[in-house]
């Protein structure tokens, strides 16, 4: 059992940065693929990034490369979304989640644990 906590949301000015961070419970964090994902109000949810266990391999979603950097150091505990260059339609709840992977996984439907989220809204 994995049990996730988002933080580092909040209001920020279009242009500006955040950075969201993930912190996980248990001690096989570095068993996990984790990944970010975000749900705006009235939306279906959307891939964001996504990182294998080492960090070794990563993923982006389309909208987001160039301006979002996923990490993680497992011996933390810890995933972070670095976001800049934000942007209105940023505006959602991010929520990280883990399964247990050897490879990257992009699919929600794949992950096994999740946060509760954090609220990241974006003004123009």
């Amino acid at each position: 059992q994995v049990q996730l906590v988002e933080s580092g949301g909040g209001l920020v000015q279009a242009g500006g940065s955040l950075r969201l961070s993930c912190a996980a419970s248990g001690r096989t964090f570095s068993s996990y693929a984790m990944g970010w994902f975000l749900q705006a109000p009235g939306k279906a949810r959307e891939f964001v990034a996504a990182t294998s266990r080492s960090g070794g391999r990563i993923s982006y979603a389309d909208p987001v490369k160039g301006r979002f950097t996923i990490s993680r150091d497992n011996a933390r505990n810890t995933v972070y979304l670095q976001m800049n260059s934000l942007k209105p339609e940023d505006t959602a709840v991010y929520s990280c989640a883990a399964v247990l992977s050897t490879t990257v996984v992009v699919t929600a439907e794949r992950y096994a644990y999740w946060g509760r989220g954090t609220q990241v809204t974006v003004s123009s």
